[in-house]
């Protein structure tokens, strides 16, 4: 039996079809979540005529030009791409929705658009996806120390890839519902002949989430994750990539001890940088911590808002935060996916629970107060 739909939907809905709009398949439970229009104070927290009332669109959020290989791609060559910063012709309105051969980035073109570089590089042949390589399996062929020379897309890439149809659902809840399930950071985007389509990334998510007010009343605490891999300054660049193998996690906080502080956080590697040297082909087992990590640090507190975190990232254009707290006891990592969780269906059910008891509470109050005053009158 199929599992039930969820939808997201606004006070006033009166028609199935914007309903189906917001539908998002798989969900092991039925869930209605409701927008009412809020009173006074609580009001502030969703506006009626906020973007974030109506429910984004998926298009705005696909990357139309995601790095396209072959299966016999030296893996070399798929590591220099993905360091590099592509450029293409096309605008969003005119992106390739079929052929792999249109989404080629045209780097000399007199009218280029700068790309957001690749986290990933799809392996197709013909039109069908064989298989996907991410900067995680990137950081993988480097923990393991394996020698690149030989080695080809087909060797290292994960497989089977998760889709979604197109014409299945538009509304971008349902790839944060996939990301979720299936923790992952990719979802290709396939059309009714399950020809490529685009991509859909964190990054793109949240370009198109518009999430101020959510974000302005969430803390870092409620989403930033408290087990953070740590190293000393003097690790080595490969001890690092192998930690984010064993702790499959996506960056290593450098540290060093400060006597009466505990651990100072000084600098973070990332996977990002990890195919960076593998691009140069550094021997990372000589290269240390020290010597290339990013620093200095900006350091979220806790009590930050969601909000804050979000423009730090956007003006330091990174993809996670370190937190501190306690002079350093205390650490933390908000990364682009955490952020994403505010907009997951059954987190934003919770939130709504939350503003239909302040609800409920404030008419309660309005309707002692409207009793009391027509005692004092009669």
């Amino acid at each position: 039996m199929a599992n039930p739909p969820v939808f997201l939907v606004k006070q006033g809905l009166s028609n199935q079809s914007e309903a189906s709009r917001a539908k998002v398949f798989d969900c092991p439970q039925p869930l209605l979540i409701i927008i009412p229009v809020l009173p006074n104070k609580v009001n502030l927290l969703m506006q009626q005529d906020d973007p974030m009332i109506c429910t984004p669109n998926l298009a705005d959020a696909i990357n139309y030009h995601p790095l396209i290989v072959s299966p016999e791609t030296p893996l070399l060559d798929v590591i220099a791409r993905m360091s590099q910063t592509l450029f293409s012709t096309c605008t969003l309105e005119s992106a390739p929705h079929s052929s792999a051969e249109k989404s080629v980035a045209l780097p000399y073109s007199e009218e280029k658009t700068v790309l957001p570089r690749p986290t990933c590089a799809l392996i197709l042949e013909g039109q069908e996806i064989l298989g996907i390589i991410t900067e995680r399996d990137i950081v993988r062929v480097a923990a393991a120390g394996m020698n690149c020379d030989q080695v080809v897309a087909a060797d290292v890439m994960v497989y089977p890839v998760k889709t979604l149809p197109l014409d299945d659902c538009k509304d971008i809840f349902a790839v944060l519902f996939l990301f979720r399930r299936y923790q992952i950071r990719h979802l290709p985007i396939m059309d009714a002949q399950n020809r490529l389509v685009g991509i859909a990334e964190p990054s793109g998510l949240r370009k198109v989430l518009k999430p101020a007010n959510l974000l302005k009343w969430r803390r870092v605490s409620e989403v930033m994750t408290t087990t953070v891999i740590h190293a000393p300054l003097t690790a080595s660049v490969l001890s690092l990539a192998q930690l984010m193998v064993e702790h499959r996690v996506s960056c290593v906080v450098i540290v060093e001890s400060a006597l009466e502080e505990g651990l100072k956080p000084v600098g973070i590697v990332t996977e990002r940088d990890i195919v960076q040297f593998q691009a140069m082909q550094f021997d990372i087992s000589k290269i240390t911590a020290e010597r290339v990590m990013s620093s200095p640090l900006f350091l979220l507190s806790p009590q930050d808002s969601l909000w804050a975190a979000h423009l730090e990232m956007q003006q330091r254009r990174v993809r996670r935060l370190v937190v501190s707290w306690n002079w350093g006891q205390g650490l933390g990592i908000v990364t682009q996916t955490s952020l994403l969780k505010v907009f997951d269906p059954l987190e934003m059910y919770s939130i709504i629970e939350t503003l239909q008891q302040t609800i409920q509470q404030l008419e309660a109050e309005k309707s002692v107060g409207w009793r009391r005053t027509n005692a004092e009158v009669g």
